[in-house]
């Protein structure tokens, strides 16, 4: 009599999910010229992040090699800085720094996150390889090589979201940061469609982070490297996988002990459509302010209300602020706020700062600018509450809008106009708009951190999308990094 299928130590086939991760990171050739022009377009916004957060001693003081000193002659480098690491260390420098800010692209379906997180992995494996290759007298990727992997994590992560929702179970959405750079970048380096899948199993053997330190009462600063944390794990499980470690190929769907039965309420994945390159294609970028992206819209109606309010923030008896159910669920929040990392994610604050001042800026989630009270009055005079359209607005795969409406109601009766803006300018509906602007937040962060000379030759590289995209990788970081500054 045979064992009880259950007990069978038979080695299964691998999961459809790491699969079909495998054979896109490997074999998918990307053809969307929009795809294309929408990752350099992405690639200058992120790295503008990244080198924004260098100016903020809480983003800087966690960069640079795990143990002091432990620098890596031709290793990867850190744009910004001087610091060459190995790329499991450079990885999460690259990934801190541009999400320190929390103003790098968003993806919003079933599940949220940042695809441009990726590129922390991304970037330090495409510059250590190429410096290999230059030593090895071979030659090295180029930048557009950057942009295919780009495009392909976006993908992984963006399609894995479309309707699985991690947050639901309590998980942070960095965990497809993790398994979208470990596949890409394991195919990066060479790797077989084995050794992706293998990799891959690992990374969602790893489970997932909490979203404890996203809300309150326990909002920090991890928020602000976890995806650097998800990314460099992502390069170490590549490397593993490339140095013949095994995998695990019933990873998700191993009874009581794969990922969901453990994790996902016994759930498995839906992959409603196949990977292609229309997450890239659709990603929504944060332009005009640095504020959790359910609040983007929120941000911008305060800003058209603020010349009619400026001079009645005292005579404000409430404000009505009408949002999705993500956003009452993630940042609608009260009570005291302890930290910069807890402002950028409440939207009565986000919302009380442009009335007040016609402004949200980075600095305006630091002290000096939060222990101004009428912040803390007007957060409590706002009543924050779903709207069921913009709910449904934002499931709707042809919208994908992120709505919010915002009215000032005054204490002798009288209000003011209610302002809806229904997807923000970062959204694909909005890019002629957007970009210009997207291109002067970019030159505005090389001009603030860069001399005068190395800002304009990162700046006229830029410009040009034929010399960019043939550059080699280890050159295009030339241009990028600082001499004997280490941020």
């Amino acid at each position: 009599m045979s064992a009880p299928a259950q007990k069978s130590a038979k080695r299964p086939d691998p999961d459809s999910v790491l699969v079909a991760i495998a054979e896109y990171a490997n074999s998918f050739s990307i053809q969307s010229t929009q795809a294309y022009n929408t990752a350099r377009y992405c690639l200058m916004d992120t790295l503008a992040c990244g080198f924004q957060a260098l100016q903020y001693p809480a983003c800087t003081k966690l960069l640079g090699p795990v143990v002091p000193g432990a620098a890596m002659a031709g290793g990867a480098r850190v744009p910004g800085t001087s610091f060459e690491l190995e790329p499991v260390q450079a990885a999460f420098n690259i990934g801190a720094m541009i999400r320190w800010l929390d103003f790098n692209d968003t993806w919003l379906a079933a599940e949220w996150g940042h695809p441009s997180d990726n590129l922390g992995g991304i970037l330090a494996v495409a510059d250590y390889l190429a410096r290999r290759a230059v030593m090895e007298g071979k030659a090295p990727l180029r930048a557009r090589d950057v942009l295919t992997a780009m495009i392909k994590a976006h993908e992984i992560q963006g399609v894995l979201a479309l309707e699985n929702s991690f947050n639901r179970v309590g998980l942070d959405h960095v965990i497809l940061v993790r398994v979208a750079s470990t596949a890409v970048v394991t195919s990066m380096l060479g790797g077989t469609s084995e050794q992706v899948i293998n990799a891959v199993s690992n990374a969602w053997i790893d489970g997932g982070a909490l979203r404890t330190y996203r809300h309150a009462p326990n909002t920090g600063s991890r928020k602000s490297w976890a995806a650097g944390d998800a990314t460099s794990r992502a390069v170490r499980h590549a490397l593993m996988a490339l140095a013949g470690e095994m995998g695990y190929p019933s990873a998700l769907s191993a009874k009581t002990w794969g990922f969901f039965d453990v994790l996902f309420k016994g759930k498995p994945f839906s992959l409603p459509q196949p990977f292609g390159s229309y997450v890239m294609e659709n990603v929504l970028f944060k332009i005009s302010y640095p504020a959790e992206f359910h609040a983007q819209t929120a941000v911008e109606a305060a800003m058209t209300l603020h010349p009619q309010v400026k001079d009645r923030i005292g005579d404000i008896e409430r404000v009505v602020i009408e949002t999705q159910e993500p956003g009452v669920r993630i940042i609608d929040k009260t009570g005291p706020l302890a930290n910069p990392a807890d402002r950028d994610h409440c939207i009565q604050y986000m919302v009380a700062v442009p009335l007040i001042f016609g402004r949200l800026t980075a600095q305006d989630y630091e002290d000096q600018v939060a222990t101004d009270p009428r912040i803390d009055a007007l957060r409590a005079k706002t009543q924050v509450r779903e709207n069921p359209t913009f709910t449904e607005e934002y499931y709707a795969s042809d919208k994908r809008y992120i709505g919010n409406a915002v009215q000032v109601f005054f204490r002798d009766g009288t209000s003011s106009q209610r302002v809806q803006v229904d997807f923000p300018i970062g959204h694909r509906k909005r890019r002629a708009e957007g970009m210009p602007l997207l291109v002067k937040k970019f030159e505005s962060s090389v001009d603030a951190y860069f001399s005068p000379k190395q800002a304009e030759r990162i700046k006229a590289l830029f410009a040009d999308s034929d010399r960019l995209d043939s550059l080699p990788v280890n050159e295009f970081m030339a241009v990028l990094v600082t001499n004997g500054v280490t941020a």
